[in-house]
């Protein structure tokens, strides 16, 4: 990423308690994954942790050609690691969220978590950002499936999730300035709308680029980022119209 989120001006009033959860969660997980050197229960030659990092995250993460029930289960991409039998298929859309690729992708995701996920939570209440949080995450395992129905690499990772709560942002908290860090060492203070629009914009570009051009593809989900993201704005705009309809402002919201 081009720029970090360093924070958002909107004054937090309650403890965040469902976004540092799932932050927790999702660092948690990561360290006891194979590919983290804390895991230390798994084979340490290179060859046994290598197939068990291929393993992880084909049982675990989300593969296209699975979730939408074209085959049974995919074969193992690396025959000599042996294969697997008896995936949890339908829990695989929930446990990918929350697995990821080494601790670059990892930090990057968790950033955005850390700087949007408690505006959102406190402006919509606890329930109902777990809920958004998981829902526009199987949304984006979905519709990246969609665009690669016969594909047989796992997808993993919280991005569409976290793409999902920004696009709730765009909703339900708009008007905040967040602080970016861009280029890594330029601090800017900009209008929230701009950041997440933008955010969008990016993402929607890459994924139009990478899906028709050949040999582009980045091993990058953009889909489920920007189904993600979409999903986000929709589930934003219902709690809205709930608010609407019920008379209760969102800040009341548990």
């Amino acid at each position: 990423m081009a720029a970090l989120p360093l924070n958002d001006d909107y004054p937090v009033r309650r403890v965040p308690v469902v976004a540092y959860t799932l932050i927790a969660a999702n660092v948690l997980v990561y360290l006891a994954s194979p590919q983290a050197a804390t895991a230390v229960w798994y084979p340490v030659d290179v060859i046994g942790r290598y197939c068990a990092i291929q393993d992880y995250f084909m049982y675990w993460g989300a593969v296209p050609a699975e979730v939408l029930g074209r085959v049974e289960q995919v074969p193992h991409a690396v025959p000599e690691c042996g294969q697997l039998s008896g995936k949890p298929v339908w829990f695989s859309v929930f446990s990918s969220m929350f697995l990821h690729s080494g601790a670059v992708h990892l930090i990057g995701n968790m950033v955005y978590l850390f700087v949007f996920g408690p505006v959102v939570e406190d402006r919509i209440g606890k329930v109902r950002f777990a809920v958004l949080y998981l829902l526009t995450g199987v949304a984006a395992v979905y519709g990246f499936a969609l665009t690669d129905a016969g594909g047989a690499v796992p997808m993993v990772g919280a991005s569409g999730a976290i793409s999902g709560v920004l696009g709730a942002y765009l909703v339900v908290q708009f008007r905040s300035r967040v602080t970016m860090l861009v280029f890594v060492v330029i601090p800017m203070r900009l209008p929230g709308w701009a950041v997440v629009g933008s955010y969008f914009a990016f993402q929607y570009l890459l994924y139009v680029t990478t899906s028709n051009t050949p040999g582009a593809d980045s091993g990058v989900a953009y889909a489920a980022h920007v189904y993600g993201f979409i999903a986000g704005v929709v589930v934003g705009l219902v709690v809205y119209r709930l608010r609407w309809r019920s008379g209760t402002r969102l800040s009341d919201v548990y």
